[in-house]
């Protein structure tokens, strides 16, 4: 029997579905993204959750002339399959395939690209105003999650929405989590929502009571009207979106298509900033993820048959949860801080062996550097646990709340360097270039599991803000030492000694740099190679050091090459006058680098054994030593 799916090349061929159809197309949707990302990997249980919002949406809309805008963008495979994506659906998340987010320029579609969370409302808006302004007619629709509430920049638009009056349907998909469960009063106040179904009943009733109160003279009709009014406020739901401004819908069960589009359709003719609260369930449809909703928010391709297993190496994350419940344990200073990834951040280790200790602030990068900030100034010893494509988001308050006061707050960055799959909105390649110009602060970068320990010891117990940055997966294998100590600021490592060209390695390019050294000798090419350890401070005596001797460099870094690493070498070298010295910068080139397997990702940078020894060559020649001996070039 042929899928309805597969007839399904625009949203345009949803107009003329029944009900019954409808139901069915949901199956088949919830089948084919199961399908895909068993293979391919994807964020699973978020676009489970929203195919009957989905469905509804695009039947009653007209999109693309509608705007349709996805909030972080997990919960948008539905939207890509019905939008003319269903062929290269089978591409998700692979090298020259379609992203795992919406983006302008995939599809006319994709209203806003997005990747992070609480942007929706505030984009949503700008095109209502822009339509408004330009006097166009279209609906304007943001699915925004519950967990994206907990971004203060959603509460912002809210706030703005709500005061200019325009036209805005803002749909709060609410399926109690982002990708932990989520924390905070908001997300209290919606559970009460979704609980309390009297609160449904409430508000007519007490208007049809309060109608029946007499109407004696201009004081009672007064008196009359303001409790009426704080009866309603008290009990009624959604008084919170009313009091910004918002007429309200919900809660309503986010997965019967007929009741979302009777309530779309009514919103949009309705006019003025509107909220439809849709509660769904995450996972929606597959059985482990509806169980286990934290472990499957997002997946890892399956293993291909016949595949050996990798070693069982900890992941940097697991190591970074570990070595603070070490560090928390032993000094009641330290805690941890998350903005809603406890999981993803290692902290969970932390959450569970000492929880006393640790703070989940939600969806709140923000909020999360400044808490640490005041924490600081009290006594503690904060660390500071987040992706390093979020922790941009903090960047004000890396400089004005921590750094300026000088303050012991701990950035542990994760995800830092490219992160494979997930594109351009995850990738952390700037977090070098952006916090090494900040004043008082400290960046090291481990060149495995167990330097990382060390590492996180040492920032823990330097007496101003220090960052340590490691990349996304699995560490090297490497043994751990049981017992953590303090390295000494701004001191590299020497792993390899050679006169013929200095390779300086940081963080996860120190191991492929090892790599290229040894295939150089048999070049006939003996190369230094240093763990740089430190992007700030350096350690400018041995850079400047091997500069005098070699005459060649070879910088390595899996960051952004302007403003990174490489540049901080090449001041360093100007500062002292060498500017006879030749360097080679690798890094990731001045264009966003697109979803890909990250070991081709690292391989189109150039950021390979292979490419690292092609760089030395060209600065080495045909015969290093010969033109050592003769002078430097």
């Amino acid at each position: 029997m042929p899928r309805i799916l597969d007839g399904i090349a625009s949203p345009r061929d949803l107009k003329g579905l029944d009900l019954d159809a409808l139901k069915q197309l949901a199956q088949e949707i919830r089948e084919e993204i199961v399908a895909t990302v068993s293979r391919n990997g994807g964020h699973l249980g978020a676009s489970l959750g929203v195919v009957e919002l989905t469905l509804a949406l695009h039947s009653v809309l007209d999109a693309p002339r509608d705007k349709i805008i996805w909030d972080v963008g997990h919960q948008a495979y539905p939207h890509k399959l019905l939008t003319g994506r269903r062929e290269a659906f089978k591409t998700l998340r692979q090298a020259g395939g379609i992203s795992g987010f919406p983006r302008i320029s995939e599809s006319e579609y994709d209203a806003f690209g997005v990747g992070h969370a609480g942007t929706s409302i505030s984009a949503a808006l700008g095109y209502a105003l822009a339509r408004d302004r330009m006097g166009e007619r279209y609906a304007v629709v943001t699915v925004t999650g519950d967990g994206a509430l907990t971004a203060g920049m959603a509460f912002e638009a809210l706030n703005h929405a709500g005061h200019v009056g325009t036209d805005l349907v803002v749909i709060i998909n609410d399926n109690e989590m982002s990708i932990s469960r989520n924390v905070g009063a908001l997300s209290a106040y919606l559970t009460r929502l979704r609980m309390d179904q009297t609160l449904r009943k409430a508000r007519s009733d007490i208007e049809a009571l309060l109608r029946k109160i007499p109407a004696i003279g201009a004081p009672m009709v007064r008196s009359a009207e303001r409790l009426k009014q704080t009866l309603i406020n008290v009990l009624t739901p959604g008084a919170l979106f009313e009091a910004l401004g918002f007429s309200y819908y919900g809660p309503i069960d986010g997965h019967n298509i007929a009741l979302l589009q009777q309530v779309i359709r009514d919103a949009v003719r309705r006019g003025g900033p509107v909220v439809i609260h849709a509660v769904t369930e995450k996972g929606r449809g597959y059985r482990p993820a509806e169980q286990h909703p934290e472990k499957l928010h997002a997946m890892k391709p399956a293993a291909s048959k016949g595949a050996a297993a990798a070693p069982a190496a900890p992941s940097y994350s697991a190591v970074v949860g570990q070595t603070l419940v070490e560090l928390a344990k032993a000094d009641r200073r330290v805690v941890g801080i998350t903005a809603a990834m406890p999981e993803g951040t290692g902290l969970k280790a932390l959450a569970e062996a000492l929880p006393d200790q640790f703070f989940d602030v939600g969806i709140a990068e923000q909020h999360a550097v400044t808490l640490a900030a005041g924490l600081a100034c009290g006594g503690m010893r904060p660390v500071v646990a987040i992706y390093s494509t979020f922790l941009q988001r903090a960047y004000d308050q890396v400089i004005h709340d921590v750094c300026l006061q000088g303050l012991p707050v701990t950035f542990a960055v994760d995800r830092a360097g490219l992160v494979g799959d997930d594109g351009p909105t995850h990738h952390g390649l700037y977090d070098l270039a952006y916090l090494r110009t900040v004043p008082n602060m400290v960046i090291m970068a481990p060149k495995d599991e167990n330097e990382l320990r060390h590492m996180l010891k040492t920032a823990v117990e330097w007496p101003g803000p220090a960052a340590v940055r490691y990349p996304r997966g699995a560490g090297l294998g490497v043994p751990l030492d049981p017992e953590l100590r303090p390295l000494e600021i701004g001191k590299a490592e020497v792993l390899r000694e050679g006169d013929d060209v200095a390779i300086l390695a940081l963080g996860s390019m120190v191991a492929p740099a090892v790599e290229a050294a040894k295939r150089l000798e048999a070049d006939g090419v003996r190369a230094a190679v240093v763990n740089a350890r430190f992007c700030k401070p350096l350690d400018r005596t041995l850079i400047l050091s091997l500069a005098a001797r070699t005459g060649r460099i070879v910088t390595v870094e899996e960051h952004a090459l302007m403003g990174g690493f490489g540049s901080a070498v090449l001041e360093c070298l100007a500062e002292a006058g060498l500017a006879n010295v030749r360097v080679k910068r690798l890094g990731v080139p001045d264009r966003f680098i697109e979803h890909a397997k990250p070991e081709e990702q690292l391989a189109q940078c150039g950021l390979t054994p292979a490419g690292i020894r092609q760089a030395a060559l060209e600065l080495v020649g045909a015969a290093p030593r010969a033109k050592a001996a003769s002078g430097r070039v």
